[in-house]
C-alpha cells in the first residue's frame, strides 16, 4: 500500500475559542504521514498563542504563517503554494476532521489507483453545538448542490495542472473551483460513504450574500434556470430582511 503523504490546511483568523479543537483533530489522526499548514490572517485575539504552542509540541508536522490576506480563498491558495504532500485536505478552523479520516481517504486512493480524482465523502453537521444532520450531496448533482467541501481531498497534481480558488468569488469560490473541475474531463470524482468531517452551521456560506454568489456563479456557468434563479432570489430576499 502507498503511504501517501498529505498536506491539511487551516486557514484561520480570530479563531481562539474553536482552533484548538481543529487542530487537535489533525495531530491524532490515525495516519501519520501529514504535513499540517495553518494561514493566520494577522489574527488580533489568542490564536497565534494557540498554534504556537502546538507547533512547539509538534514542529516536524505543523507549519504556520500569519499575515493579512485578500479574503479566505487567498489564504487558501498561499496554502497549496505551501503544500508538499500528494494529496491537499482542507478543514477550517471551525470545524474538525474524524480521527481516522486520512487513514480512510489514503486506503480509498490505494483501492482506485486514481489520482486525478477528487475524494470526498460525508459531513456530520452540529447547530447550537447540538447534532444536525449528515450531509453528503453527490457530485452527480453539483449543478445543483456543492458537495461538502471540509470533506474534500484533492491530489496536488490537480491543483497544479488546473488551478486553485478564484479571488472573483468571496464566499462560493469553493463551488466554482469544483464546478471548474468537474467540467474537466480529465478530472474524476469518487464518493466515499463515511463521515470524514464535523461542521459548525453558521457563519458567511448560509447568508444572503452567498446565496447572491451563487446565483451569478450558476448563471456564470449556464445552469441556472428561470425558476430556479426566482426561487434563489426570493431565498435573498428573505434571508436578509427576515433572518
Amino acid at each position: 500500500m502507498k503511504n501517501n503523504k498529505f498536506s491539511i490546511i487551516t486557514v484561520c483568523f480570530n479563531s481562539e475559542k474553536t482552533i484548538e479543537q481543529t487542530i487537535k483533530s489533525v495531530i491524532s489522526q490515525t495516519y501519520d504521514n501529514y504535513e499540517y499548514i495553518i494561514v493566520d490572517g494577522a489574527s488580533t485575539d489568542n490564536t497565534l498563542d494557540i498554534i504556537k504552542k502546538y507547533k512547539e509540541e509538534y514542529p516536524d508536522k505543523i507549519l504556520f504563517i500569519s499575515e493579512k490576506d485578500n479574503g479566505i480563498y487567498d489564504a487558501m491558495n498561499k496554502g497549496i503554494k505551501m503544500a508538499s504532500g500528494d494529496i491537499i485536505g482542507i478543514i477550517n478552523s471551525d470545524d474538525w476532521y474524524e480521527s481516522n479520516a486520512l487513514e480512510i481517504i489514503n486506503a480509498e486512493y490505494n483501492k482506485i489507483n486514481d489520482y486525478n480524482s477528487i475524494m470526498y465523502g460525508l459531513l456530520r453537521q452540529y447547530k447550537d453545538n447540538k447534532f444536525f444532520q449528515i450531509k453528503g450531496n453527490s457530485h452527480e448533482f453539483l449543478k445543483d448542490n456543492m458537495i461538502p467541501h471540509p470533506t474534500c481531498f484533492v491530489p496536488k497534481q490537480i491543483y497544479d495542472k488546473y488551478g486553485s480558488f478564484s479571488l472573483d468569488y468571496r464566499i462560493v469560490a469553493d463551488y466554482e473551483l469544483m464546478l471548474r473541475f468537474y467540467n474537466i474531463p480529465e478530472v474524476n470524482f469518487h464518493r466515499v460513504e463515511k463521515v470524514l468531517a464535523n461542521f459548525r452551521i453558521g457563519g458567511a456560506s448560509n447568508g444572503y450574500k452567498a446565496t447572491k454568489e451563487t446565483i451569478r456563479l450558476k448563471k456564470n456557468y449556464k445552469i441556472l434556470s428561470r425558476k430556479k434563479e426566482f426561487l434563489l432570489k426570493l431565498k435573498v430576499f428573505y434571508l436578509r430582511f427576515f433572518k
